[in-house]
This record gives C-alpha cells, sequence and structure tokens, in this order.
C-alpha cells in the first residue's frame, strides 16, 4: 500500500527527496505540495511530469491543505527553514500524520521538549532526517562500537568542510531568526548528530568557539567535549572552504578505530595492531540505500525501530545550545546536566 504523503517545502534539498521518492512510487505517493513560493512549486511539479506522471496538487499554505485531503493523507515530509520546524511539525501530527522532517529538528532545547510532548500526547512517528544516522553504515558502526569490537572508546574526532559561505550567501540560512545559527547548524548538524550517535553517551562539559568571518551567522566554529565515561571529543566546521563538501568521523578505541563521515558516506574499521607504520582499513560493504525517505518508511513499516526519534532532536538541540553559551563566553566550558 502506498503512503500517501503531503510534502511542505519545495526548494532544492525538497527536489533532491522527491526525486529518490519518485524511484519508490510502489511505496510512495505524493499526494500535495506546499511552498509559498510558486515558483519553487513548478520547480518541483516539473520533476513529475520528466518521470511522466501528472504534478500533484500545490498550495502556499499548510493548514489549508491539511483540511483540503483530510483523510486523504497518511504522512508529511518537512524541508523548510528551521524556524518553521515546530509549528509545521505540531500541526501535522496533529492532524494525524506521521512526520520526517528535516534536520535540525527544532532551534533549541526548549522547542524540542514542546514537539517530544506533542508527538508523545499524539502517538505518531517522528523520524528527523538525519542521512548519517538512518544510514546503514552508521547504524552497523554503533554496532560495532556498542560490542566493543575496536575495545574501549578513547576518543573521536569530527571534522566537516564546505564552500558553504559563498554558497547560502543572500538565503534564509545566513538569517539568524530563519536558521537558528550557521554552518555548524546547518551543515554541521550532521557533524554534531553523527558523532553524538556514534559517542552513544551524553556529554557533561562543553567548550565551544564560533566566528562569523564577516557573515550574519557561524561560519567557523570548534567544540570540544567529555562525556560521562571521560570519552574526549572534537568537532570542527570549516563553512568557507575552497568549492567542495566532505567530512571525516574517527573513532579511536584501545583496539582499534572506525573511521567514517557525517552523512554516512563510507565505513572503514581497523583491528589490532597495524604492522609496522602501515595502515590498512577494512572498508565494510553495506547494501545500497536510497535516502531517509525509504528509511522512513522501514521504520514506519515496523522493520526496524527508529534510530532518529525525537530525543535525538533534544539531544542535539541540548549540544547546540550548550556550544552556544560556551561561545558567548568566550570558550568557557559549560557543563550540561
Amino acid at each position: 500500500m502506498q503512503v500517501r504523503t503531503l510534502i511542505i517545502g519545495t526548494g532544492l534539498m525538497s527536489r533532491h527527496h522527491i526525486e529518490m521518492m519518485l524511484k519508490q512510487q510502489d511505496t510512495t505517493e505524493i499526494v500535495a505540495l506546499c511552498d509559498p513560493s510558486q515558483q519553487q512549486l513548478e520547480l518541483a511539479s516539473e520533476l513529475f511530469e520528466e518521470a511522466g506522471l501528472p504534478a500533484p496538487a500545490t498550495g502556499p499554505q499548510l493548514e489549508p491543505l491539511l483540511q483540503e485531503f483530510r483523510g486523504e493523507l497518511d504522512a508529511a515530509l518537512i524541508v523548510t527553514p528551521h524556524a518553521f520546524h515546530l509549528k509545521q511539525a505540531t500541526v501535522c501530527l496533529e492532524s494525524g500524520l506521521d512526520v520526517l522532517l528535516e534536520k535540525p529538528m527544532v532551534m533549541n532545547a526548549r522547542e524540542a521538549r514542546k514537539l517530544i510532548k506533542t508527538t508523545k500526547q499524539t502517538g505518531r512517528l517522528l523520524v528527523v532526517a538525519f542521512p548519517g544516522s538512518l544510514s546503514p553504515q552508521i547504524r552497523e558502526a554503533k554496532n560495532i562500537l556498542r560490542e566493543g569490537k575496536i575495545g574501549v572508546v578513547q576518543s573521536v574526532n569530527g571534522f566537516a568542510w564546505q564552500n558553504w559561505k559563498t554558497n547560502t550567501a543572500n538565503t534564509w540560512r545566513q538569517m539568524p531568526k530563519l536558521a537558528g545559527g550557521g554552518f555548524l547548524f546547518d551543515t554541521g548538524a550532521h557533524l554534531l548528530n553523527t558523532t553524538c550517535d556514534l559517542v552513544g553517551e551524553d556529554f557533561v562539559e562543553v567548550a565551544a568557539w564560533l566566528d562569523n568571518r564577516g557573515a550574519p551567522v557561524d561560519i567557523i566554529g570548534t567544540v570540544m567535549a567529555k562525556t560521562k565515561s571521560g570519552i574526549y571529543v572534537t568537532m570542527h566546521g570549516c563553512g568557507d572552504a575552497f568549492p567542495t563538501w566532505a567530512s571525516e568521523i574517527i573513532v579511536v578505541g584501545n583496539g582499534g578505530l572506525v573511521r567514517t563521515g557525517i552523512w554516512g558516506e563510507r565505513l572503514e574499521v581497523q583491528y589490532g595492531k597495524a604492522r609496522g607504520f602501515s595502515f590498512q582499513p577494512r572498508k565494510i560493504k553495506l547494501p545500497p540505500s536510497l535516502g531517509v525517505w525509504e528509511q522512513f518508511l522501514d521504520v514506519r513499516d515496523g522493520k526496524m525501530e527508529n534510530p532518529c526519534p525525537p530525543e535525538v532532536g533534544l539531544r542535539m538541540a541540548k549540544l547546540w545550545d550548550a556550544i552556544n553559551e560556551s561561545s558567548q563566553q568566550g570558550g568557557k566550558p559549560v557543563a550540561l546536566s
């Protein structure tokens, strides 16, 4: 049976999701598109025409579309500026829809707790669209770490870089009230979340530095953190790199290491001691994935547990709040309860 879906927001990232969803027509029916921009709606509708399909219904406002298609929708995909996530997800959940919500889930921990409460009250499913945590690679990496296959984890280092400052200039992503942060809260949200997922325990202390580099939002940021068991973690985001986007996360244990990326784009593992100065990690091959919508459907169908419930969004929101608090105090360490 097809999952009847409303897509909220039809910008570039949303159109990428639509392309992946159109490859899953046996399980997915896109009923309607919502966006205040007629131009963005037209660009999204062209994807259906290119696939030989009729374009879905469209509308500029969410509530009228929910009313129009009441009883004809099962789920919503929300791909809008961060400041709108809480209200839009709340309205969809209260309308009886399951929700796949683009990252970051919300703007801060206060909003995250509100959304968790709504999710519990409605009994609906909410999955945060972190491709890293949802990917087979990161799920397998977590299994390797939790089973102690690289021994006791000692340290974790994550790094993401992109020419984000140039690419997002004059867009909502550099408007603080809409974005809630800059590079480290946008592309860097993947870095923060995936690192948290791999670490697998709460942080007790965080120190951070953010630099806007002349932009309205942070462009470069460095985070140092310590977990309850004493794992030391560093995360660095550079949003003013050469034209590229890439990432690296290395988890070091006393019996090996795991190397991956913030989107789960690869997975390598090294066990034991390297011979001499050689370093030959073993690449772990996993089945290909069609992305976050495919995994959302698997969670919805009960084929796997939800890797990204709203509690994951709260975890990252608490970390982001601490990063901002520390940065505003010149990097002074902040304790997390």
